[in-house]
């Protein structure tokens, strides 16, 4: 079995992945740029993304002519390979862990006792709400369709909430949802904390994803 750095990418589900981020995200669609997808954000933190599904040459030469902050550079790669492509004023953020589920998830769909799901339909976007006993928001995620692909997104659990399967109950009302709409293969990319939540619903890593950005200045300085 390979190691997670030893994975590669395969560049038509990251095209597919981006494609649907840019739908659950409500941005300009991905166009592809330097070998990889841009994709002009518009966000005063994220002005602009590009994401690529290996390191290259011409991912290296666009990091290069970067200097402002708010525009990031993803890859499916291990953070020590975007360290040693990009320059030193490139900061590396958190692993990041592009997944694919091939069948069904695994598990139970029950929903925990007092709590409520809530599920608004209308592709291209599902959204699939938790609610507590008394009405609040406890969890909270959403998938698109691109194909036969479901894109999940944002799946979120209040920290008053966690550890009750609400992020499992949420994952598995998506999935009905998108299978019902025609899509047979999941893709997601998580935290080094949602990891272990996909893994036990039977999703398996696809590649790393690393994200690199550089530090605004300090506003205290």
């Amino acid at each position: 079995m390979a190691d997670d750095d030893e994975l590669v990418a395969d560049p038509g589900v990251v095209a597919t992945w981006i494609k649907g981020w840019t739908l659950a995200r409500d941005t300009s669609p991905p166009v592809e740029d330097h070998g990889g997808f841009r994709v002009d954000v518009g966000w005063p933190q994220q002005r602009t993304r590009y994401v690529f599904p290996r390191v290259t040459p011409a991912m290296r030469e666009l990091a290069a002519t970067i200097t402002e902050p708010w525009v990031f550079v993803k890859a499916c790669a291990s953070p020590a390979a975007m360290r040693a492509a990009l320059p030193a004023r490139w900061a590396i953020q958190s692993p990041g862990f592009m997944m694919e589920c091939r069948g069904v998830m695994a598990g139970e769909a029950a929903t925990p006792a007092g709590y409520l799901l809530d599920a608004t339909e209308p592709l291209p976007i599902a959204v699939v709400r938790a609610l507590a006993p008394g009405g609040e928001l406890a969890a909270i995620g959403r998938v698109v369709r691109v194909g036969e692909f479901a894109i999940y997104d944002r799946i979120e659990t209040d920290a008053a909430h966690r550890g009750r399967g609400l992020a499992r109950a949420v994952m598995k009302k998506l999935e009905a949802i998108a299978r019902d709409h025609g899509a047979s293969r999941g893709v997601l990319v998580a935290t080094a904390d949602g990891r272990g939540l996909y893994e036990g619903l039977g999703w398996e890593l696809h590649s790393l994803y690393t994200t690199a950005a550089i530090p605004p200045p300090d506003s205290t300085g």
